[in-house]
């Protein structure tokens, strides 16, 4: 089952409408829920109610053509977002800390995770990535997003999979070298924020373009990933080479504060990353990025200036 948030002339509700997708066409589920985040918070029992719709659709609950219809992120308002740096061996390596890989001692640490404000960085599929002015190395990194769907403290791994409610594509928009006042001197303190705030810019998370249920995805941790710009790829890997897996990162990041339904995860980038290519290659205005990851779909964005 694939959900999706969606706003028409006759939807308009700032959160979205919940939606179907089904062959390419979408259909209403407002007989389940209004939104993804009254959907999330029914818990696994509106979302049997979903599945259950999703299984009988009828023209009733068809919608006009997708031409008239603009998706929006598929949570799109979630409570808290998350997102991991260093998740892959192969963004490690090129991040230059092989020494790190090859010694296994990225598994012996702990996993980094950071956040993103959520209320000003989600972009929905086909929404444009505005290069902000202060702007000089805007940077991709295709990434699997789980989404809870039950609240949680303390979850323990061997029960992590029960708390997911689907999967979606967050492409991790990042500043490289942000610098909005000049320093006298940079300590590596400094750097840290600097590569932080990079993260934070307005629209820097698109996610799409559907979000889909834990019963229709198999093997989350098996899933080709890859990016393209116009068309070229730049980034082709596989979910099962994270380091950390999902109920890993559930056990950790719950032992820190409460999950709740609606919080995304983001789960990492592989490497082919702009930054690290020779030469680098930073997004531009006129670019397409396709975000894809098998079993999900494309996430699309064109990117232009702010």
């Amino acid at each position: 089952m694939k959900l999706v948030s969606y706003v028409t002339p006759e939807c308009e509700c700032p959160a979205g409408c919940l939606g179907a997708l089904v062959d390419d066409e979408l259909y209403s589920l407002g007989s389940v829920a209004h939104t993804m985040r009254e959907l999330l918070d029914g818990g696994d029992e509106a979302m049997a109610a979903a599945r259950e719709a999703s299984a009988q659709l009828s023209d009733d609950e068809l919608l006009g053509p997708m031409s008239e219809v603009t998706l929006l992120p598929p949570v799109s308002q979630p409570r808290k977002l998350f997102a991991l740096a260093g998740n892959y061996a192969s963004h490690i390596r090129e991040s230059s800390r092989v020494k790190a890989v090859q010694m296994g001692e990225t598994k012996r640490s702990t996993p980094r995770v950071f956040m993103k404000p959520p209320t000003t960085t989600l972009l929905g599929p086909q929404a444009p990535i505005k290069l902000p002015e202060v702007g000089q190395f805007i940077d991709y990194e295709v990434e699997l997003a789980v989404v809870i769907g039950k609240r949680g403290k303390y979850i323990k791994a061997a029960d992590a999979h029960q708390y997911v409610a689907g999967y979606t594509i967050l492409n991790d928009i990042s500043e490289r070298r942000l610098r909005i006042r000049e320093r006298a001197e940079t300590s590596e303190w400094d750097k840290f924020f600097d590569w932080l705030n990079g993260k934070w810019m307005d629209g820097f998370a698109p996610m799409g373009p559907c979000l889909v249920d834990r019963e229709s995805m198999s093997d989350p941790e098996g899933l080709a990933i890859r990016l393209r710009i116009n068309g070229e790829t730049m980034q082709e890997d596989n979910t099962g080479n994270m380091i950390w897996g999902i109920a890993e990162i559930i056990e950790y990041i719950s032992a820190i504060l409460t999950l709740e339904p609606g919080d995304v995860i983001s789960m990492g980038t592989p490497g082919g990353v702009g930054f690290a290519r020779k030469p680098p290659r930073g997004l531009q205005p006129g670019d397409l990025v396709e975000a894809e990851i098998d079993g999900i779909g494309v996430l699309s964005n064109p990117v232009a200036a702010e």
